[in-house]
């Protein structure tokens, strides 16, 4: 078994941001660097992931705006457009040829359209439950209920928006025309505080929220593409807004989705407070890998 060495930290300067990324080696391995990446989670939600992975270099980043990575407007919104540039040039900065990327979240956004852009940069992409509202048969209620939790943040803070974004994010099924007209719950009901610090610049709740999920894929580009893409959905994240966006992708690209192991944060072994299953989503990402 090879060996992965201590992660080497490297920076990237790009229009309007600085990068931060990390790299993971394994020796002389011939198969593809893996990219892992979500948005907005940066680099340290996949330390437990890439631990499964030390047969090949491993490479993570922290999204514009996020943790290391710093933006010259902090505030300002961040595109997928935006992100999709920003790996492409980490890619380009590689220098590795066609990578494998696993990406999740609004990371499957931002991967989506990178390979609309660059297929030849991906060999295979892992995309984790997109949450794109915006293709959703629903989409006039799940964009609103989207449009309310970054509403909720900008009039109220970051305690009242984010229990507003819990709530959504976790609701059933179709989003009504009405539900975002609905109370917003209270922030003490997930342990916050109603407290306002003032702050209106949270990676989530005020850079991308909107413009990831209301984006909308180039699905032309992703059929003609050279890139194989899968779509991932968590077996325990059924019906909800992340693992219907994965599945109206599939739809449009004529293709089933894998299902995953654990619920959207499946692949997490602790990281951000949070566990799901990471031993055998790893499997599961190896076996879809191996499959190409």
């Amino acid at each position: 078994m090879t060996t992965m060495t201590e992660p080497t930290t490297y920076t990237l300067v790009v229009p309007g941001a600085v990068l931060t990324y990390d790299v993971r080696g394994a020796g002389s391995s011939a198969a593809p660097v893996l990219l892992l990446i979500g948005s907005p989670m940066g680099a340290g939600g996949f330390v437990t992931l890439a631990g499964h992975f030390t047969d090949r270099t491993v490479v993570t980043y922290d999204p514009r705006g996020v943790e290391r990575s710093t933006k010259a407007d902090p505030a300002s919104p961040s595109t997928p457009e935006e992100h999709a540039d920003d790996l492409h040039r980490i890619i380009a900065e590689l220098d590795a040829g066609p990578i494998d990327l696993f990406a999740s979240s609004g990371g499957a956004v931002n991967a989506l359209a990178l390979v609309a852009r660059h297929p030849e940069q991906v060999r295979t992409l892992i995309a984790h439950e997109p949450p794109l509202a915006a293709i959703l048969p629903d989409r006039e209620g799940a964009l609103a209920a989207c449009r309310a939790v970054h509403d909720t943040y900008v009039h109220s803070g970051f305690g009242p928006g984010m229990a507003r974004f819990i709530v959504a994010v976790s609701h059933q099924g179709p989003f009504g025309r009405d539900y975002a007209s609905q109370p917003a719950p209270e922030p003490a009901m997930f342990g916050m505080s109603t407290e306002d610090d003032g702050n209106r610049s949270d990676p989530l709740l005020g850079q991308n929220i909107i413009s990831c999920t209301h984006f909308e894929p180039d699905f032309d580009a992703l059929r003609a593409a050279s890139t194989r893409i899968v779509m991932g959905a968590g077996a325990e994240s059924e019906g909800q807004m992340a693992s219907r966006g994965a599945f109206a992708v599939a739809e449009r690209l004529d293709t089933t989705p894998v299902i995953f192991p654990g619920g959207h944060a499946g692949f997490l072994g602790g990281e951000y407070g949070q566990t799901g299953d990471p031993d055998a989503f790893a499997a599961k990402l190896r076996e879809v890998l191996v499959a190409a």
